[in-house]
């Protein structure tokens, strides 16, 4: 049996909690600054660290700085240029994070939590911006849009690593040549799906080979795209992936058969189905014809307000690729108990695992969410005012290291 999983406990560490803690801060700068090759850099990120965990109202460049330099204008422009303009290596200090993270929080049945986060802008100026649907408010806004990988184990949650999202014109039309100019964003970019991004995210992780994991779990915009659910099967990783209830699955595996050559035109090389074989059918479907007495009820987690249970059915199906049968999987299907809403999720663990484990793992995407919650309101995730590409995965790469700090903080103060 593959054991169940526990879900991760809540960071109830903030910022202002820590506020004396300078020392624990600047030691905590020590593990990253050697990777920064020069003095100044060295500097300005861990003034920007600190900054991030002030407690000020918005924590954007120039409140920062007068929070911790006073009215001294050069230092806002350095920071400023330290941020959108500067060359130090956000993949080196994030692989280095990885391994910090794995140091504190890594487990052989780690979770990788793939999510998207968008920022509200204003104007058309900033990287990658458009009116499109915005998570922030639930539709259509002028915002950026990020796409996000996290880590959760039974020792805590934290983010590992972020992609901002360009939508299609933006990489693709003359229109948009001067603004990507103007913006630094790299010549040789090509349009990346958000499951093309987070799947190299992913990747990374696994290549990097610092941080222990097991699953990978994510929500139906990542989980409706096979490519992305196959190319993470393909790397040793177990997913646990929600997808839309027109999701199409078999029961058993159908049977397929290359036509025979009737002599004329092209000869058949690719399989079909077999006469009389039975096409796949809506989990929907399948879901509304569970009879009651097969539904389980099960622990998701422990919640602030109480154990968290949902009604569960779980059963052995045969994916569809290409209109042919695909890979064996879990369908497990979750049903809230008093509402009766209900989640779709496929999974590619073996055969052996219990049900008790995949319910766990249903509610393994709130740590991702979380660490948005935190970072946003605590740490000023959302409150940059960079415009360019080197910019925002600056930003972003700094916001990932202020919540790691935290999570290492509570992890320390626990143990004394």
């Amino acid at each position: 049996m593959i054991p169940a999983i526990e879900t991760a406990p809540v960071l109830s560490l903030r910022p202002q909690d820590v506020e004396s803690l300078v020392d624990d801060l600047q030691a905590y700068h020590a593990i990253y600054s050697p990777l920064f090759q020069r003095r100044e850099q060295r500097q300005w990120s861990a003034d920007y660290l600190r900054g991030l965990l002030l407690d000020i109202r918005r924590k954007s460049i120039e409140p920062m700085v007068l929070a911790l330099h006073g009215a001294d204008f050069n230092a806002i422009r350095a920071m400023q240029q330290f941020v959108s303009e500067g060359a130090w290596p956000d993949e080196t200090i994030l692989n280095r994070h990885w391994r910090a993270v794995d140091e504190t929080l890594g487990d052989e049945a780690g979770v990788l939590t793939l999510d998207g986060s968008d920022f509200l802008k204003q104007g058309n100026e900033s990287v990658g911006v458009k009116r499109q649907y915005c998570g922030e408010v639930g539709k259509r806004a002028n915002c950026q849009a990020g796409v996000f990988l996290g880590y959760a184990s039974e020792l805590g949650y934290t983010l590992l690593d972020r992609r901002l999202y360009l939508p299609k014109e933006w990489v693709e039309d003359d229109d948009f040549a001067e603004r990507r100019h103007k913006c630094g964003v790299p010549t040789a970019i090509s349009f990346q799906t958000k499951p093309e991004l987070g799947w190299e995210m992913i990747r990374e992780v696994v290549d990097d080979q610092q941080l222990r994991a097991r699953w990978v779990t994510c929500d139906e915009a990542f989980g409706r795209d096979t490519a992305f659910l196959d190319h993470v099967a393909g790397s040793g990783l177990w997913y646990f992936a929600e997808v839309p209830h027109d999701t199409r699955v078999w029961l058993e595996r159908p049977l397929t058969a290359v036509p025979e050559w009737s002599g004329q035109g092209r000869k058949p090389s690719r399989e079909r189905l077999c006469d009389g074989q039975h096409e796949a059918e809506e989990v929907a479907s399948m879901a509304a014809r569970v009879p009651p007495e097969q539904w389980q009820r099960c622990l998701i987690k422990e919640g602030s307000k109480g154990p968290m249970r949902a009604d569960f059915w779980a059963m052995r199906v045969v994916t569809v690729r290409d209109a042919l049968p695909g890979p064996e999987v879990w369908l497990v299907l979750r049903r809230h108990i008093d509402t009766g809403e209900l989640k779709t999720y496929v999974c590619n663990a073996p055969a052996i695992t219990r049900l008790e484990t995949l319910a766990r793992l249903s509610g393994m995407r709130w740590p991702i969410e979380t660490c948005f919650e935190e970072s946003k309101q605590y740490l000023g995730m959302g409150d940059y005012e960079v415009r360019s590409w080197r910019g925002w995965h600056h930003h972003m790469t700094l916001c990932i290291l202020a919540h790691f700090f935290l999570v290492r903080q509570q992890q320390r103060l626990k143990k004394t």
